[in-house]
C-alpha cells in the first residue's frame, strides 16, 4: 500500500479515489474496487484496507481518477527521487512501553547458549525469556530494556540497557510467550585493565531459571513493512543481525509461515552481513536453510573482514559489499516497494553512506537529497549504537 505525501498535503475538502485489490467481502475477495472518500477519512480507510487484507494500487484526486484504473508504471532511475517520497503501508497497532523501569516485567530465563563457532572472536549468546506471566508482547523490529541486577559505582540500581529483539512476535517456539535476544559481551581496555560491560556480562553469564527485570517494548523505527511483496535490503554487523533474524524468520521459517497465513512473503530479501571471521557468523544454519528453500526470494552476501580482501587489497567490510553491488541496490531502491534496514555499530554508517553516495552518483542521483526522502517515506531504517 503506497500513498503520495503530496496528496496528503491537500485540503481536507478534497476527494480521493482509492483503487484496492483483494478486499474481503462476505467471505470472498474482490479483484479490484474503487473507493471515493474525503481526505478526512483517509487514515480510517487505510486501516480498514489493512484489516481486510487488501492491497492499495493507487490514490488519485477524485476529479482525476482514470476509468478504468491502471496501475502506476514501475519507477526508473529518472524518477527514483519521486518514488522515494511514496510512503509505506501503515502498520498495525504497535505496543510501546507496556512495562516501565519503575514497574518492570520480571521474566524467567528459559535458555542461554553461545552462537559462536570454535575460533570466533569474543562472546555472543542467544538468550530467551519467558513472558507467560504478564502482558509483554511486541512485533518484529522492536527492542526491550534489561535492568541488570546489582548497583553502579554510586550505589544506585543499575540502569537499563536496550537490546534489539531477535525473535518474531510468536517467539522461537511459536507459542507467543517468549522473547529472545542476541547479546555480545562488551569488553574494552582501560588503563591496562579489561573492563566487562555490566549488562552484557550479566546476560551472557545468566543461568536458566534466573529472574530478569524487563521493560518495553520500544521502537517504531525498524518495523518490517506489512506488504508481502516488499523488497527488504538488510545491512548488519555483529549483533545488528538481531532484528534481521526476526524479519527472516517471519518471512521464511516454515512454522512462522504456517502461523501467519495472512503474511506469506513473496518479495526479495537481501542480507549483507559483516563479521570479523567465519566462526563469528550468527544464525548461519538458519540462513543457509532459507537459501535452499527460497532461492528466488532470499539472497545472502557476507563481508568477512579478516578473511576477505576488498578491491584495494584491504579488509573486506560491509561498505565494500555495498559499493560492489551499488548498481543492484539502487535498482531495487528505485522500486517504491523496497525498504533498507541498517543495524549494528555506529561506525558502519559513514562507510555505507559514502558507498551509497557513489552508487547514487553513478545513477545520476544525489544521495544527500534522496536519503532524507527515503527516510520521510519510511523506507530507510537505521538503528546503530
Amino acid at each position: 500500500m503506497r500513498i503520495s505525501t503530496a496528496a496528503l498535503r491537500q485540503s481536507d475538502a478534497r476527494m480521493f479515489t482509492l483503487v484496492v485489490a483483494g478486499l474481503k467481502a462476505a467471505g470472498t475477495r474482490t479483484a479490484e474496487r474503487c473507493l471515493t472518500i474525503p481526505l478526512s477519512q483517509m487514515q480510517a480507510t487505510l486501516r480498514m484496507i489493512n484489516q481486510q487484507g487488501g492491497r492499495l494500487l493507487s490514490v488519485t484526486p477524485a476529479d482525476q481518477a482514470p476509468s478504468p484504473p491502471t496501475p502506476a508504471p514501475a519507477p526508473t532511475a529518472a524518477n527514483a527521487a519521486t518514488a522515494a517520497v511514496t510512503t509505506s503501508a501503515k502498520h498495525e497497532t504497535v505496543p510501546v512501553n507496556l512495562y516501565r523501569p519503575k514497574d518492570p516485567y520480571v521474566g524467567t530465563v528459559l535458555g542461554n547458549y553461545s552462537l559462536l563457532a570454535d575460533g570466533a572472536i569474543g562472546r555472543v549468546n542467544h538468550i530467551t525469556f519467558d513472558l507467560s506471566e504478564g502482558n509483554l508482547h511486541y512485533v518484529e523490529g522492536q527492542s526491550i530494556g534489561i535492568i541488570p541486577d546489582g548497583v553502579d559505582s554510586n550505589g544506585k540500581p543499575n540502569k537499563l540497557r536496550l537490546y534489539s529483539i531477535a525473535s518474531t512476535r510468536h517467539g522461537d517456539n511459536l507459542e507467543d510467550k517468549t522473547v529472545s535476544l542476541c547479546v555480545r559481551q562488551l569488553q574494552y581496555e582501560k588503563d591496562g585493565e579489561t573492563i566487562n560491560g555490566v549488562c552484557s556480562t550479566f546476560l551472557c553469564d545468566i543461568e536458566p531459571g534466573a529472574k530478569v527485570k524487563i521493560t518495553g517494548p520500544v521502537g517504531k523505527e525498524m518495523l518490517l513493512p506489512p506488504d508481502e511483496e516488499a523488497n527488504v535490503i538488510m545491512l548488519a554487523t555483529g549483533t545488528g543481525i538481531a532484528p534481521m533474524r526476526a524479519y527472516l524468520r517471519r518471512m521464511f521459517d516454515p512454522g512462522e509461515r504456517a502461523k501467519n497465513p495472512g503474511y506469506q512473503f513473496r518479495g526479495k530479501a537481501w542480507l549483507i552481513m559483516g563479521v570479523p571471521t567465519t566462526p563469528n557468523l550468527l544464525y548461519e544454519e538458519d540462513f543457509q536453510n532459507y537459501l535452499t528453500e527460497f532461492p528466488d526470494n532470499f539472497r545472502y552476501t557476507k563481508a568477512i573482514s579478516r578473511e576477505q580482501k576488498n578491491p584495494s587489497g584491504g579488509r573486506m567490510y560491509i561498505q565494500d559489499r555495498v559499493a560492489e553491488h551499488g548498481d543492484e541496490i539502487f535498482t531495487m531502491i528505485e522500486d517504491p516497494k523496497t525498504h533498507v534496514y541498517m543495524c549494528g555499530l555506529r561506525g558502519m554508517e559513514p562507510g555505507i553512506d559514502e558507498a551509497m553516495s557513489k552508487a547514487a552518483e553513478a545513477k545520476g542521483l544525489n544521495w544527500a537529497e534522496l536519503r532524507p526522502q527515503l527516510k520521510k517515506a519510511e523506507r530507510w531504517h537505521v538503528e546503530t549504537y
